[in-house]
């Protein structure tokens, strides 16, 4: 196993996909016990081009879960082919006003400080993705929201860990994400202040890395799932499909 940060980073890049319309897309491959293609997690899809699916469909998904808010939902700018199965979870729960008036509109809610303060909230939430990609059809899963950091952070986490992966790869895959954040911000025009998360976590006395790696060192994701409700049986589906126990194959 790699001990040198950088040289981690510079591994773990290798495994961003170039899908035509989308920015922060990568397998997690190798990450743990993942075996490649089984899950991919993403930014919005439904940027995606013609090639771009083309490309998706070649990379063998066959399932896509969308974690956005029904706000958030647009058409596709190119249509997505027929042999995709796309399954909509809404993760946020807006409607849970207890825990979103605390998070929502801070820059609390772009980091991983609020990744645990979800976990415990929402497990139900957590668990139905799971579900989802535990019973998903035969080939690999790409789940994605808005961005590919935050919602897809904390589902990645979960299966991260419970495919074996070390809290600190886990942060690494996590801090991924920025530079290919700010690239899809500037390919829209639209500016990416990023001031007010490091003024934040700044206070908090801490780093982006060392809550991402925190959060992963907390789960104990098997018994956290079998405590949201997943089932045995659907644990180790999932669990065998992360780790390419039968078959990902479309």
């Amino acid at each position: 196993m790699c001990t040198d940060r950088g040289a981690m980073n510079m591994a773990q890049a290798g495994r961003f996909l170039e899908w035509d319309g989308c920015f922060n897309a990568r397998d997690l491959g190798g990450v743990g016990q993942v075996v490649p293609g089984a899950a991919v997690r993403a930014d919005r899809l439904d940027r995606l081009t013609g090639q771009g699916w083309t490309t998706v469909v070649a990379h063998g998904v066959r399932t896509v879960v969308d974690l956005r808010n029904d706000d958030e939902v647009q058409g596709d700018r190119a249509p997505r082919p027929d042999l995709l199965t796309t399954v909509r979870i809404p993760l946020d729960g807006l409607e849970h006003r207890d825990f979103w008036d605390v998070w929502w509109g801070t820059p609390g809610f772009g980091t991983p400080a609020y990744f645990q303060p979800f976990l415990e909230r929402f497990p139900d939430r957590v668990a139905a993705v799971a579900r989802a990609i535990a019973d998903a059809p035969p080939g690999g899963v790409a789940f994605h929201c808005g961005l590919g950091r935050d919602r897809t952070g904390i589902i990645a986490l979960v299966l991260l860990r419970l495919a074996g992966a070390s809290p600190r790869e886990i942060a690494v895959d996590h801090g991924l994400s920025e530079s290919r954040v700010r690239a899809g911000y500037a390919a829209r025009g639209r500016p990416y202040d990023d001031a007010e998360i490091e003024t934040y976590v700044a206070g908090l006395g801490t780093t982006v890395h060392t809550l991402a790696r925190q959060t992963a060192e907390r789960l104990d994701a098997r018994a956290y799932l079998l405590d949201a409700g997943l089932d045995a049986g659907t644990l180790e589906r999932l669990t065998g499909r992360l780790r390419g126990v039968g078959t990902v194959a479309g």
